[in-house]
């Protein structure tokens, strides 16, 4: 047994736990649990916990069910909520292998660490660090309207209404799980909130997105509220977001800084976003991942619509901000595609594995993008030489199915699973009768 895993046990008995979580994902980013005492986690430790792989979609086929949880007990935290019976509960992420211990090439975890495992093997620990946006609403029931909890804008210091202690419940229980956040506010839309994480690791901020969206949808629950991570619930109000901001370190350098560049940004950065405008297309399938996803990137104020980047510029898809500009750890490029109801494991494998590809293959960098590429039509962004991101989720599939690299990025087990799952999304999708067809159409 390692010092890791006698420091839980030794945790458990004297936070007195009643129950331990282990979790873990689906490829879609669905969390899974298992509930176990804390009897059994010694041996959870020593042997894994056995479940049927094959009843989780796209892990792994009937003839090869038998799959084990391995928990990390790195990510071991208290939960900040009890139990009905008031029983303390922690939780752990788990690896999820073969009886062999071969790691399941389908575990979301598994597709991030083959990533990091290529970023180390140059001399780089990639950071993470996202800005979360969801929504408050009155409802979370099927079939009832949702309508947004508040009324408040743009960093709001709304005071008769529930969001400003619901942030500060949720960023209470993260603190308490170790979580660090950076900043919290009302976002520009009604019942829209935005709390963002310190930068870390890009698998323990995988992990912490999970966790993230646990808590606020208990408190939201605990509120009388419903938050959801929905990319564009509302026609009419913005889309919600994971913008990220990504480094690369070369043990406490960062790899992305260089004092002499006009913006310092080093060679090696701008060769990690040329990997990831070269690649856009391909990715956003991952990045994007549902057809929701694409009412915010082709309707939503600010949501990148072209593989461009900018300086500062928001409207573009990878975004140089500017702030702090000669502090070295500061320097970092925020990938504006990203929503927040994607898996964050493979939204970030793929994300990491373009711009890995850019460094490798010294990828050249275009000048930045000056315009509102947002506000663009397709024809100007055409005219000056912006290539058009996937308006669509079909639109995205089909650069998805024609990409070795992605299917070299996922694994072909997953490659094949994420195709043929999103292609009978899209078509459920396209076979409904919407009621604004009904509308428009029924006296034709």
């Amino acid at each position: 047994m390692t010092s890791q895993q006698e420091n839980v046990l030794r945790k458990v008995d004297e936070q007195d736990i009643g129950f331990i979580r282990l979790w873990f994902t689906d490829i879609f980013g669905s969390l899974k649990t298992i509930m176990m005492s804390p009897a059994e986690l010694e041996a959870a430790f020593d042997e894994g916990v056995g479940f049927d792989g094959s009843s989780i979609e796209g892990f792994s086929r009937v003839s090869e069910s038998d799959t084990l949880l391995r928990p990390d007990p790195s990510t071991y935290q208290a939960l900040p909520f009890d139990e009905r019976d008031r029983l303390q509960t922690a939780r752990m992420f788990c690896d999820i292998t073969m009886p062999d211990g071969e790691p399941l090439y389908a575990d979301p975890r598994h597709i991030l660490r083959r990533q990091l495992a290529a970023a180390r093997n140059m001399g780089f620990e990639p950071m993470a660090s996202p800005e979360i946006e969801f929504y408050l609403t009155s409802s979370g029931v099927p079939g009832e309207e949702p309508r947004p909890a508040d009324k408040g804008g743009y960093f709001d210091q709304a005071k008769r209404n529930e969001a400003p202690r619901f942030r500060r419940q949720a960023i209470s229980a993260l603190e308490y799980m170790g979580i660090v956040t950076e900043f919290s506010h009302h976002e520009a839309s009604p019942g829209q909130q935005e709390i963002d994480l310190r930068h870390t690791g890009a698998l323990t901020m995988a992990d912490n997105i999970v966790t993230f969206k646990y808590i606020v949808k208990t408190i939201a629950e605990a509120s009388g509220v419903h938050a959801t991570f929905m990319p564009k619930p509302f026609a009419h109000l913005d889309g919600s977001a994971l913008h990220t901001h990504f480094s690369l370190f070369e043990g406490e350098t960062n790899a992305f800084h260089d004092p002499d560049d006009e913006i310092s940004l080093s060679a090696t950065g701008r060769k990690f976003i040329a990997g990831i405008i070269e690649h856009a297309n391909e990715i956003s399938a991952v990045t994007n991942q549902w057809v929701n996803s694409y009412k915010r990137l082709q309707f939503g104020s600010e949501a990148p619509t072209a593989a461009t980047w900018g300086i500062s510029n928001r409207s573009a898809l990878v975004r140089v901000p500017t702030y702090r500009l000669h502090k070295a750890e500061s320097r970092r490029v925020e990938v504006r595609s990203l929503d927040s109801a994607c898996n964050p494991y493979l939204a970030f494998a793929v994300v990491l594995a373009a711009g890995l590809k850019g460094i490798s293959e010294g990828y050249e960098l275009d000048e930045p993008a000056r315009d509102d590429v947002w506000s663009l039509t397709r024809r100007e962004r055409r005219a000056m030489g912006y290539r058009d991101l996937p308006t669509s989720l079909d639109q995205a599939l089909r650069h998805l199915e024609k990409s070795e690299f992605m299917a070299e990025v996922l694994g072909e087990q997953v490659f094949d699973f994420y195709l043929r799952s999103k292609w009978e999304e899209w078509q459920d999708y396209t076979s409904q009768v919407t009621p604004w067809e009904v509308e428009h159409g029924l006296d034709l």
